[in-house]
């Protein structure tokens, strides 16, 4: 089981190679908002983060489902923020486990 903290960097890690393609160098923090005015990236660069996560978490040797209902609603969206993304895939981690 991988722990919180270490997906919150390696989100951060692969958030910042997406926007390096862009030329863009933004600072990411795990309260860092992945959707919305304030988000880091567009909507295809939060896609390409989320099949990096995709493809971690079947190295790891689970399924990441983000594309769940749950995953989509607003109010618990799993995507407000780097932390909130990196709880997520830690607890869908813990529950293959």
């Amino acid at each position: 089981v991988i722990e919180q903290s270490k997906i919150q960097k390696e989100i951060i890690e692969i958030i910042r190679l997406l926007l390096a393609q862009n030329d863009k160098n933004t600072e990411i923090y795990i309260d860092t908002p992945l959707l919305g005015g304030d988000s880091a990236l567009d909507s295809m660069k939060l896609v390409e983060l989320c099949l990096e996560l995709e493809d971690k978490a079947l190295e790891m040797g689970f399924e990441f489902d983000w594309t769940s209902e749950k995953a989509m609603s607003k109010a618990g969206s799993m995507f407000r923020t780097v932390d909130t993304l990196a709880e997520e895939f830690t607890k869908q981690n813990r529950i293959a486990k």
